[in-house]
């Protein structure tokens, strides 16, 4: 998904601060050059001090924070929120429920916030001043080059500063831009028609149980309908079937921009990654892939269902819900599925069951490291007969992967095995 976009929001828990999730995501978005703008959410329940939460930030991420909207209140206690370019004035909401609707908001005046909130309101003028004063200040450039990140404050869930964000992403995040290509140079936004597939869902609409390949629109104009070449392929198709896609709600799209997110309806032979183009050939890297820290063999509880578990293991698989290992120890009908979360296991269990008729049971591996290597490495490490390591094949492209069942079992293969390639993946936790 990062590798759609120009610009990502990372949002940190009041209370937990930053998740081993956050820090992976960030990585990415360092790796892929995507500046981050940070909201701080549900400063309405109790969480940590807003001064100790920038300070992981800049310490654990590499970044500095530069407050845009600063709260008024410690969490648990949220007041109202104050601008960093407008402190003659304090922003007060009336929480929504669910997020139903806009939350109702109110401007005070400083001396009224002064009159209302007392303490409250002097302690957050105190701290904004203290962190704009000690940091470098927002910069565009910085901020475009990953330096710096604006940090926002609010409650998502009662829809509190939700709209201060919304603004601050139009008026700061980057325009589309020239895109890399995979042989050198790089398609200018002007040119002709070129575009990347980073997401394929099947069965978004039970009713027809169609697949949409997601297209980002990164240079020239695309229309409805018109004839667009694969560039793994060479193979030309018509886009008959475009949508915009939001929720449950679909639109016929029938021209769309660089920036622009285009659907395309049961488009069966386009995979995650694919370059789609007009005129001149353009061919954009490959997307990265996510280091699994999570293993499972799956297995088919009812095995008279087994066609319906390889057509819905193969669609999770093109989705990239989760990756999938073989190998001819386990065979196709115990794959392992490798994921960045444990949450993503309970997404397979749901859509093996519901979506494709064939509930699964998973068999949970100890392994959580895996390394990419090749056929000399995979020969060493079957030689070894490590009983707390394994190599793969990723299917999605026959890349092998090295598991192990921690840190300390790699580095001791390492040091008796020097010479073998043991490549980390993107966003490795260690």
């Amino acid at each position: 998904m990062l590798a759609a976009v120009d610009c990502a929001i990372m949002l940190v828990d009041a209370a937990k601060g930053l998740e081993e999730q956050t820090r992976k995501l960030f990585a990415v978005c360092r790796h892929r050059g995507v500046p981050v703008i940070t909201f701080i959410n549900k400063w309405d329940r109790r969480g940590r001090e807003a001064l100790t939460l920038l300070e992981d930030i800049e310490t654990h991420l590499g970044i500095t924070p530069v407050p845009v909207v600063w709260p008024v209140g410690n969490a648990g206690n949220l007041r109202g929120l104050v601008q960093a370019e407008d402190t003659e004035h304090m922003l007060r909401f009336t929480k929504v429920p669910a997020g139903t609707h806009a939350a109702l908001e109110e401007q005070l005046t400083s001396e009224q916030a002064t009159e209302q909130e007392g303490e409250a309101w002097e302690t957050a003028l105190e701290e904004l001043e203290l962190v704009l004063s000690s940091g470098p200040g927002y910069d565009q450039e910085a901020f475009e080059a990953g330096k710096i990140s604006p940090v926002f404050f609010g409650a998502a869930l009662t829809n509190i500063g939700v709209k201060l964000l919304l603004d601050a992403m139009v008026d700061l995040a980057p325009a589309p831009g020239p895109r890399p290509l995979a042989k050198g140079g790089s398609r200018e936004v002007g040119e002709e028609f070129s575009g990347l597939v980073f997401k394929i869902q099947a069965n978004m609409d039970p009713a027809h149980r169609d697949r949409i390949a997601f297209v980002r629109v990164c240079s020239g104009v695309f229309e409805r309908g018109m004839n667009v070449t694969r560039a793994a392929s060479g193979r030309s198709f018509a886009t008959k079937y475009a949508h915009t896609v939001f929720g449950a709600e679909r639109t016929v799209v029938d021209t769309a921009y660089p920036g622009d997110v285009v659907g395309l309806i049961n488009a069966s032979a386009l995979r995650v990654g694919d370059t789609l183009y007009t005129g001149k050939k353009a061919e954009f890297p490959p997307l990265p892939a996510f280091a699994p820290e999570y293993f499972a063999v799956a297995r088919p509880k009812d095995i008279s269902r087994s066609k319906q578990f390889r057509k819905g293991v193969s669609q999770l698989d093109e989705e990239g819900v989760v990756q999938v290992l073989v190998s001819d120890r386990r065979g196709d009908q115990a794959p392992v599925m490798a994921a960045v979360g444990p949450m993503q296991f309970d997404v397979v269990l749901h859509r093996m069951e519901h979506e494709f008729s064939s509930p699964i049971t998973l068999d949970h591996l100890s392994y959580r490291l895996a390394r990419v290597t090749d056929a000399e490495g995979a020969a060493v490490l079957a030689k070894a007969r490590l009983t707390d390591g394994e190599v793969l094949t990723r299917r999605s492209d026959d890349v092998l992967l090295a598991l192990f069942a921690d840190k300390w079992h790699l580095n001791a293969f390492q040091r008796a095995n020097p010479a073998v390639l043991l490549q980390p993946l993107i966003a490795t936790a260690d």
